[in-house]
């Protein structure tokens, strides 16, 4: 028997989980701009045997984050199940899902990840293995739509999962050969929804609101994965929501907003680093990603390749915001910019 995901009695959106990317700071950000359903970076099956510490940090969330999944990923049905058992006895998430679509090398290597398309019958017993081991907790999984474009079988891998008793499935657009490349085939993850029995999630060049709409209109989809998307805007999912409700394009938040959300997680990351100087070097990659929102994104991206204290990044979050703010006639207004000791008034026009 399929346990059903509640969540499908309306059209949920989904965090992708990404690798350096869906650490439990961004999903609770994600989660406060309107993201339903979330789910853990990837974790190895062998990581959690190991008992691996890095392997016990991809596992932390809190319950203000749930709905929440934990997906692993590994090709040994056996080590999978018993993986799967001791997530749900150490953090009792609310689903767990499988990673069928990571087209990495090192993962691919060990016949993990999308290699398994390659592989249905071993795809098959990790999937019947979890299922069992976890049961009634649900189990979820991940694909892309073949290894490459001459061995596209995604309806055929979706039967097989079904078969398994997986509850729902994600749909890549992409073959692991293309890895994020090129488009994502809408036609293909069509067909699976239309195909199948349990609720299918689309994901691949969901960029905007009306991506969003596009796509559910045009296929049988039951919700929606926002990835790359989310990492330089991740109010594309309340923009999403109200756009599904009313139709509505609602504007992207202002200046302020946009930067007091890079100050707010650049504190969380120190923080949980407990030192600036590594927590703004590891945050750099994720304010090249926010700085896509930003005007003169270019001059940012040089200053974010060199920052290490938060004094730095609010210094440019005052230089950026009055810098595009004044210079229009009138007099200006302000606006308030949070810094880590004080609130700051920032001159707006």
């Amino acid at each position: 028997m399929i346990t059903t995901l509640p969540w499908f009695s309306g059209f949920p959106l989904y965090l992708a989980p990404m690798a350096g990317v869906s650490d439990k700071i961004f999903r609770q950000l994600c989660k406060k701009y309107g993201a339903d359903v979330l789910t853990t970076e990837f974790v190895s099956a062998e990581g959690i045997f190991r008992r691996n510490e890095r392997t016990f940090e991809y596992l932390d969330f809190d319950d203000i984050e749930r709905p929440i999944g934990v997906q692993l990923f590994g090709a040994d049905a056996g080590h999978m199940a018993e993986a799967a058992r001791r997530v749900i006895d150490w953090v009792r998430p609310d689903f767990i899902d499988l990673n069928f679509g990571c087209p990495v090398n090192k993962v691919v290597a060990k016949n993990g990840g999308s290699a398994l398309l390659k592989d249905c019958p071993t795809l098959a017993s990790v999937a019947e293995a979890v299922v069992c081991a976890v049961r009634p907790i649900p189990v979820t999984a991940k694909i892309r739509i073949g290894w490459d474009g001459d061995s596209i079988n995604a309806t055929r891998v979706a039967d097989v999962l079904v078969d398994a008793g997986i509850a729902a499935i994600t749909v890549h657009g992409r073959t692991r050969a293309q890895r994020y490349a090129g488009d994502a085939d809408w036609d293909i993850i069509g067909q699976v929804a239309a195909g199948v029995p349990i609720p299918v999630i689309g994901n691949g060049d969901l960029c905007s609101a009306a991506d969003v709409a596009k796509r559910s209109r045009e296929t049988k989809i039951r919700g929606a994965m926002i990835g790359r998307a989310a990492m330089s805007a991740p109010w594309i999912f309340s923009q999403t929501k109200h756009y599904l409700a009313t139709g509505e394009i609602v504007d992207s938040p202002d200046l302020c907003e946009r930067w007091n959300l890079v100050l707010r997680h650049c504190r969380l990351a120190v923080r949980q680093w407990g030192a600036e100087e590594p927590a703004l070097r590891s945050m750099r990659a994720r304010l090249m990603a926010y700085s896509k929102s930003m005007p003169d994104a270019k001059r940012l991206r040089e200053k974010f390749s060199r920052v290490s204290t938060l004094t730095e990044i609010e210094t440019i979050a005052e230089e950026n915001i009055v810098r595009e703010t004044t210079g229009g006639p009138g007099a200006p207004w302000y606006r308030a910019i949070e810094t880590k000791d004080q609130t700051r008034a920032v001159a707006v026009s």
